[in-house]
């Protein structure tokens, strides 16, 4: 059932209520984990910080990186997935299937097995050259022809160039099992483990990614009217999908290269935004940032208490929660069809 957003105040209250569903999530993720903190606590270690205090030195050093990492991924990736959904016009676009993850995939576990190199930060930097590298080649194979750049051609092409670097690490991945080892927990995703040091050198390049995301509902909002229709107008559709597409690396290409491959957050997200926002870019990228940070924090944190004290990658948990919505969407897709 969609809740098209008619009237401002009812898109305000809506926006409103997903920040403090954030607000709380975010208190949830730094008293919750294997050691449970109290509220007061917390509290304490912002503000009467005490480094005697062992679960002052928990949630100064691990859990506010985490979360805030955890709310950087889950909002960037949702965005690209919204961004990819409208200029591919497909409901199961995601940035996965934009080549992305697996470009990501593909250099690191290169560097691994042939440079030696076991590092998470480096691991970072070459993820999201890896990641860009791949978006761009999804960009000129979904260029070719006399029509330029149209939404099936780069369905296919992601696909294409995912499936060609998948296999290429999945043949590299077999020739050297102590490089596998040295990235499994990458190659499932995660947000344990991170530090700011990771974040903060890709945060530039992702804060200037979603700050044009946002104005870029409204050039969306037309080019969803029809190509004819948004050039009639004097929109350069061309223009458009190319700077989504950078959108697209930037967001999701950085959100790889920190946590790496998490899946189903590009997917399930805009659809929860657009049940809510309707199609309306201008309100579907905010609030899909806003659930996107939400649905990641809440899969990290059953990540932390499913299996305690171990852990499981966050990644295995966005993939519990979206194949069923996949296969929901797919089979809604098959019956309109």
């Amino acid at each position: 059932m969609k809740l098209f957003m008619t009237h401002a105040y009812i898109r305000w209250i809506f926006l409103a209520s997903a920040m403090l569903l954030l607000a709380i999530t975010i208190l949830f993720s730094l008293t919750l984990g294997k050691i449970s903190i109290s509220t007061a606590t917390v509290w304490d270690a912002f503000f009467q910080y005490d480094p005697s205090i062992t679960n002052h030195v928990i949630v100064r050093s691990s859990r506010v990186t985490r979360t805030l990492i955890a709310i950087v991924i889950g909002a960037t990736l949702a965005i690209a997935g919204m961004i990819m959904q409208a200029i591919s016009r497909n409901p199961l676009a995601a940035p996965d299937i934009f080549g992305v993850n697996a470009g990501a995939l593909f250099f690191i576990v290169f560097a691994a097995t042939f440079l030696s190199v076991d590092s998470l930060s480096q691991y970072m930097w070459i993820g999201f050259i890896g990641a860009g590298i791949a978006g761009v080649f999804v960009y000129l194979l979904g260029s070719v022809g006399t029509t330029g750049l149209a939404p099936i051609r780069l369905v296919l092409a992601g696909a294409a160039i995912s499936a060609l670097f998948t296999s290429f690490t999945q043949g590299m991945l077999v020739l050297d099992e102590q490089g596998m080892q040295s990235v499994l927990f990458w190659l499932s995703g995660s947000v344990a483990g991170r530090d700011m040091d990771m974040l903060l050198p890709v945060l530039p390049y992702i804060t200037v990614g979603t700050f044009i995301a946002f104005f870029m509902g409204k050039p969306l909002n037309i080019l969803m009217s029809g190509e004819d229709v948004a050039k009639n107008l004097g929109q350069n559709t061309l223009l458009v999908k190319l700077l989504s597409g950078l959108v697209i690396i930037v967001l999701a290409g950085g959100s790889v290269a920190i946590a790496g491959s998490i899946g189903f957050i590009g997917l399930v997200v805009p659809h929860i935004a657009k049940g809510i926002a309707g199609p309306n870019y201008q309100w579907g990228i905010p609030l899909s940032g806003l659930f996107g940070a939400i649905l990641l924090l809440l899969s990290d944190i059953i990540a932390r208490l499913i299996i305690a004290p171990q852990e499981m990658p966050i990644g295995v948990m966005t993939a519990i929660i979206g194949v069923p919505f996949f296969i929901y969407v797919a089979r809604k897709g098959m019956k309109k069809s």
